[in-house]
């Protein structure tokens, strides 16, 4: 082996890996190539595994591409490493707003909360909705 990574934590051989294979790489073949570079016996790789995932994901360089394959965050584009948190937040809205009793308050409750939903109450209405006979 020529260079000596005893000093290195198991994601910094990770960033040298994907520096050096230069491309996505699935994680099991990123943890054979960290574990060399390491020299682990059986016993560290297995006990290690999970630490090393656990730590490549808090690790910002890294950014996993699905199906288990992970490159370099800094070898992506903004626009596939991002996420919109407006559209995060209102899903988390939209679910909490959904979640809600709304028989547990009275309309005026309802309405300071801004629960009032008025979509809901056309829909009820047009549920009840007749033709009425014409009156001459």
């Amino acid at each position: 082996m020529a260079e000596n990574y005893k000093n290195e934590s198991m994601v910094d051989v990770a960033y040298g890996v994907l520096k050096d294979f230069g491309n996505v790489t699935k994680f099991s073949d990123l943890y054979k190539e960290v574990s060399y570079r390491l020299e682990f016996t059986d016993q560290d790789r297995f006990q290690n595994i999970s630490k090393f995932y656990t730590d490549l994901t808090l690790d910002g360089r890294f950014i996993t591409v699905g199906e288990n394959e992970w490159d370099l965050r800094e070898n992506r584009k903004f626009e596939e490493t991002s996420i919109n948190i407006n559209e995060v937040y209102k899903e988390i809205e939209d679910e909490e707003r959904a979640n809600i009793d709304k028989s547990e308050f009275d309309e005026e409750e309802l309405k300071a909360a801004g629960l009032d939903d008025e979509e809901e109450d056309e829909e009820d209405q047009d549920s009840f909705d007749y033709d009425a006979p014409k009156q001459d």
